[in-house]
């Protein structure tokens, strides 16, 4: 079985400048997930698709593959991580490269450990015959979360009956975007992944930071050097 890395490092980022090479832990923050990659020793592959040049240096020079930038229309703020995974195995694809899996690798999370990755990878050859998803404990129940009005008046906030089911409304579980592993070929078929064949890696909390803002790439850090 053939497997890909792709870890997507567009430019354009807006909450963060230039968030995938912030320096995290004296690092650009897309080296955690080549490094990542690169010990968990699942791969026949790892890049990185970036639309910039000087990007594609720092991937290359920890590491990663980047056999082309990504183009215009992958790189826009409507395009998603899918649609440049579709590029990317469309591109290998078209110089005779074929790969059974890939694993999208996302830099924003990087608490994330190659025994993750591997872990992700034996669940996946267990039991699934489409996708593997990593997720965490839901920090806060959503039995706790609803929309206001513009007035802000708890007129339908919650029910009554959530407030007093609280204790027994079971474990709530969040998407925590570090890991993705998908069949190609499935994947270009059916790109949703939440469904028969696909199962969770659940991963603790506190490696399951999604950084989005400067708070959790600053959180981030403390919990990388152990605070």
């Amino acid at each position: 079985m053939k497997n890909i890395a792709i870890i997507p490092a567009r430019s354009g980022s807006k909450g963060i400048k230039d968030k995938n090479i912030q320096k995290f832990c004296g690092k650009p923050l897309m080296a955690s997930a080549i490094e990542t990659a690169m010990e968990s020793g699942c791969f026949d592959e790892i890049m990185v698709s970036t639309d910039s040049e000087i990007y594609a240096d720092i991937a290359k020079k920890y590491g990663a593959n980047v056999p082309f930038l990504r183009s215009e229309a992958a790189s826009s703020d409507e395009a998603s991580s899918w649609s440049a995974v579709e590029e990317v195995l469309e591109m290998y694809e078209r110089e005779g490269r074929n790969f059974d899996t890939f694993c999208l690798l996302q830099p924003t999370s990087p608490l994330r450990t190659a025994e993750d990755v591997r872990e992700a990878y034996q669940l996946f050859r267990e039991k699934a015959s489409f996708a593997v998803v990593s997720v965490c404990v839901a920090e806060h129940s959503p039995l706790w979360c609803g929309h206001l009005p513009d007035d802000h008046e708890f007129s339908d906030f919650v029910s009554a009956k959530q407030v007093n089911r609280r204790q027994d409304g079971g474990t709530f579980y969040r998407i925590n975007g570090a890991i993705y592993i998908a069949k190609t070929d499935r994947f270009k078929e059916d790109k949703f992944f939440y469904q028969k064949g696909s199962y969770a890696y659940i991963m603790p909390q506190d490696r399951s930071i999604d950084i989005d803002t400067w708070m959790d790439f600053r959180f981030a850090e403390l919990l990388s050097a152990g605070g």
